[in-house]
């Protein structure tokens, strides 16, 4: 479905014309014009109370898995050290988006500087990528304690996790990098008009009025090459696992045993799903509206950020315990 162009207007946004269109002319616009969720500007404040609810739960919750691993020192081993790596990249990816999408839903500031939407651009899929390499990591960390308990501490040793660490973040920073100068260098002779919440690479690649046919296929090439490739590994670790598991001689232990891994398998659902259908709604979902998918598209940075510090505190009992004796200490 074709996309309505709209203009700014004595600070309303109207609908122009085709031929108001063909006399802008600009390569690179000083600004942006973010339209927060088209199609619902008269229920944006309305769509900000559970926005503005999943935020302060993720921000309050992933501060706190930070604090409780720092002040344990039972939790100083890898798979909390890469659950701190999760709390923060999921800090970063819902402050890098809500606080400019609730300004837009309060007070209708739909601006953004060009060289701050590329930075925005950046961060977000930046730690999209390390996220999923966090996974992982987290799934390989699964992998050996099920499957090679006895030698788990010598194999993942700090050095080895700390390694782990900087290639995921160094693959993710890197592969990104193109993104933001590629978005710098396109001609934008159309409209500076972004139909959505944030600077998303697909929606500011629809402004462009020159041959995108590269900076596609590399989006494509990235999806593939990271997400599916880090979905595979993902995938090959838990058939190691449940392999492991299904061996094991009572079903009393096996229960015991997949339950330590109920935890990774809720949050790698809450990522992937919804960035899956981000995705494949860009590439083939010409039919979806444009408004649900702007709000799907808030929607897959928002809820993993909140619901991984909930599913692992309330699935993971060491974190659990010590909430418990924070709470308990504080109220006496």
């Amino acid at each position: 479905m074709q996309e309505t162009p709209f203009c700014l207007r004595v600070g309303h946004l109207l609908p122009y014309s085709m031929s108001d269109s063909n006399t802008t002319d600009f390569t690179n616009p000083s600004t942006f014009i973010l339209l927060g969720i088209p199609g619902l500007e008269a229920a944006h404040v309305w769509i900000s109370i559970p926005f503005c609810t999943m935020y302060a739960i993720a921000m309050s919750g992933n501060f706190t898995i930070l604090f409780i691993v720092k002040t344990e020192p039972s939790l100083h081993v890898p798979m909390y050290y890469f659950l701190c790596m999760l709390a923060v990249s999921d800090l970063v990816l819902s402050t890098s988006t809500l606080p400019k999408t609730l300004s837009i839903f309060w007070f209708n500031s739909r601006e953004i500087h060009f060289s701050a939407c590329l930075t925005q651009m950046y961060f977000i899929h930046c730690f999209l990528a390390m996220e999923s390499g966090i996974f992982v990591a987290m799934a390989f960390d699964r992998y050996v304690a099920i499957c090679d308990p006895l030698r788990h501490s010598t194999i993942l040793t700090n050095p080895l996790v700390a390694k782990i660490s900087l290639a995921v973040v160094l693959r993710a920073g890197m592969v990104i990098l193109p993104f933001p100068f590629l978005a710098r260098q396109w001609p934008y002779c159309r409209t500076n008009i972004i139909p959505h919440a944030y600077c998303e690479y697909m929606a500011v690649l629809k402004l462009v009025c020159a041959d995108i046919l590269v900076s596609s296929y590399y989006g494509l090439l990235l999806a593939l090459l990271v997400t599916a490739l880090d979905v595979f590994f993902i995938a090959l670790s838990y058939t190691q696992i449940l392999r492991a598991i299904f061996r094991l001689p009572t079903k009393e232990d096996r229960l015991k045993t997949f339950g330590t891994c109920v935890s990774h398998l809720c949050v790698i659902l809450a990522f992937y799903i919804p960035v899956l259908f981000s995705f494949l709604t860009h590439r083939f979902g010409h039919n979806v509206p444009l408004q649900f998918h702007v709000l799907m598209a808030n929607m897959y940075l928002l809820v993993p950020a909140m619901l991984n510090p909930i599913i692992y505190g309330v699935r993971t009992r060491q974190i659990r315990d010590r909430l418990l004796r924070l709470v308990t200490h504080k109220g006496m």
